[in-house]
């Protein structure tokens, strides 16, 4: 039979042990960072989310997105310092960097 020592202490939730080990190898902020994609229309804003999409999160901080045309990737890298201001909002200690664009398929 298995040797079962016990480590000494009371139990512990999962969900604390799991959240601990979150904030101490720095996966929570990679988390935070990556809600980016799922939270795209929201900080953008309804227009550019309508011909645009967030594709993956670098983990260097960088967006990789795309757009429906190259006239929309040309306007949207002109506004990527206003751009980065908004979506970094939501990004808490690990920010986006730069974003990369190209072209809806």
């Amino acid at each position: 039979m298995a040797d079962r020592r016990h480590r000494g202490g009371d139990p512990e939730r999962l969900a604390d042990a799991l959240g601990r080990f979150m904030r101490g190898s720095g996966m929570a902020e990679r988390i935070k960072q990556t809600e980016v994609l799922s939270g795209w229309a929201t900080l953008v804003g309804p227009d550019l989310a309508a011909v645009t999409r967030a594709i993956s999160v670098s983990e260097d901080g960088t967006l990789f997105a795309v757009a429906k045309s190259s006239s929309w990737m040309h306007e949207l890298t002109l506004m990527e310092s206003d751009l980065l201001t908004s979506i970094n909002r939501a990004t808490g200690n690990r920010p986006i960097l730069r974003i990369r664009w190209g072209l809806m398929r």
